[in-house]
């Protein structure tokens, strides 16, 4: 790094300390770790946007879903409406263990052993929730990596900043409060850009992950719940 980088610049105290103005007199490396850290907030705040829209969303299907369920009417018109070609996970789920059943007892007939009709609903559950949830986790590692690294790559343009600052500070021998503040300053910014992409990454994890967890729960209630009335049925066929 060559210490007379930017000297000139630093010998006249800055006039323009606002975020833009920082951001222009910044050295190459710390805009592009600024650069880089905005691209983040901006991503992490469309992520943010997107899963609460779609959490939103799939807890009022599921509502409306379960609602029809419990009608009391039949599963075979609920299959027939909801479950053959399902818009939301929670009708996923009952087409996948509608679409087994109905293919088990169709090929095995009723000499089929009641455990084994138990088992393959449970497994065509559980794989179409995993498959479910794994859709609606899109995304999320990317907030835990903003909100683990965001502060560490606003903490390098700062350290960066504050060393190309003291370089050309040494080469002009000059230590006046007015030609170190401004670079000082520019350095800084980087580590708020960090934080700024960092605390709602963190904060917006702990909150989804929190709220997929509890629809995660929803999921496998209902098809515990779905496992068992089929399985009835099956015995009352016998």
């Amino acid at each position: 790094m060559d210490p007379s980088v930017n000297a000139a610049a630093l010998g006249a105290p800055s006039t323009n300390l606002s975020l833009w103005g920082l951001f222009l007199q910044a050295d190459a490396v710390v805009k592009l770790v600024m650069l880089i850290l905005l691209l983040a907030s901006v991503w992490v705040w469309a992520i943010i946007i997107e899963k609460t829209i779609s959490l939103r969303r799939v807890n009022r299907e599921a509502n409306v879903f379960e609602d029809a369920f419990w009608s009391g009417g039949s599963l075979d018109e609920l299959y027939d409406r909801e479950g053959a070609d399902p818009t939301n996970p929670i009708a996923a789920v009952f087409g996948a263990a509608m679409s087994e059943w109905k293919r088990t007892v169709r090929i095995a007939g009723l000499d089929v052993a009641h455990t084994a009709v138990k088992e393959r609903i449970d497994r065509a559950m559980n794989v179409t929730i995993m498959r479910e949830m794994d859709r609606l986790e899109r995304y999320m590692i990317f907030l835990a990596s903003v909100g683990a690294t965001a502060p560490f790559i606003g903490l390098f343009g700062t350290v960066w900043g504050i060393m190309h600052s003291f370089s050309a500070i040494a080469a002009m021998h000059n230590t006046d409060l007015a030609v170190v503040a401004p670079g000082i300053a520019e350095a800084l910014f980087a580590t708020a850009i960090g934080l700024v992409a960092a605390i709602p990454a963190v904060l917006a994890y702990n909150k989804i992950s929190n709220d997929l967890s509890r629809y995660a729960y929803r999921l496998e209630g209902f098809g515990s719940e779905f496992s068992a009335i089929l399985s009835r049925q099956t015995e009352e066929r016998k």
